[in-house]
């Protein structure tokens, strides 16, 4: 995929930036001229501060900011701060989200609940907020990583699967309200990726899950973030609504 070729200083918000796969994104975001602020729950002062100097340690000045996605006054607030520190958010990748697997059967309503509010009425929250900043511009690009398992289900992960779909149907009909304005918005549904928490696993769980994957492998966080960079890219402009697979071809369609 084609570099990013982006206007001096535009502002990208990556929510969940610190994570395995929010970490590659930002990097290339800042790679292609971006001035990016990750996102990461206030919980995690102090790892997004390490995290903050290991980027700096390899060249990138990338700044970090606590929000809890999952609450909209505590979204609209983050994204005043960081239009106050470097001005308005001109990209948006929404990449916050958890896990809370169960069966059907033993899951409980908070476990539904944490998932459904982190993962996707986090999209709206954070979404909301940058929108009308977006559309006095002329311009934004929102991308939404979502999952495999929201296109072709998952057992225990009811609630999972649907934020992740849910995420996408959003995608779509808010692509068309952004089509005229210049605004795009696109969905990125990854597969199994090589992050900390599915190098945790062990190892039969994970050569079963490779052995599933017709490449034989899980994606790299890099390969994401090229799928974002390419979406963000000012010359692609004119793809919006759609949900870009990044899976190794465990699910075609």
């Amino acid at each position: 995929m084609t570099a990013a070729r982006v206007a001096p200083e535009r502002v990208a918000l990556v929510t969940g930036g610190i994570g395995g796969i929010g970490t590659a994104i930002c990097q290339r975001l800042a790679q292609d001229g971006f001035r990016v602020v990750a996102n990461h729950h206030p919980s995690e002062q102090e790892a997004a501060q390490a995290w903050k100097n290991d980027q700096a340690g390899i060249g990138l000045d990338i700044d970090t900011i606590a929000g809890d996605v999952s609450s909209f006054e505590d979204s609209r607030r983050m994204v005043a701060e960081i239009k106050e520190r470097h001005g308005p958010v001109a990209v948006l990748v929404n990449c916050a989200g958890i896990t809370r697997d169960k069966t059907f059967k033993k899951m409980e309503e908070d476990a539904w609940r944490a998932v459904i509010d982190v993962n996707l009425n986090s999209v709206f929250n954070v979404t909301r907020s940058v929108w009308e900043d977006m559309l006095e511009a002329g311009f934004g690009r929102v991308v939404n990583i979502s999952s495999v398992n929201g296109q072709r289900g998952q057992f225990g992960q009811t609630n999972y699967a649907t934020a992740k779909a849910g995420m996408h149907g959003f995608t779509m009909s808010l692509a068309q309200e952004g089509a005229a304005k210049g605004i795009t918005v696109n969905t990125v549904s990854p597969g199994y990726v090589e992050t900390a928490m599915t190098l945790a696993m062990r190892d039969d769980v994970r050569e079963a899950i490779v052995a599933g994957v017709p490449m034989r492998r899980m994606g790299k966080p890099d390969e994401i973030a090229s799928a974002v960079a390419f979406l963000v890219a000012d010359e692609n402009g004119y793809v919006t609504g759609a949900n870009l697979p990044v899976n190794g071809g465990l699910f075609m369609h």
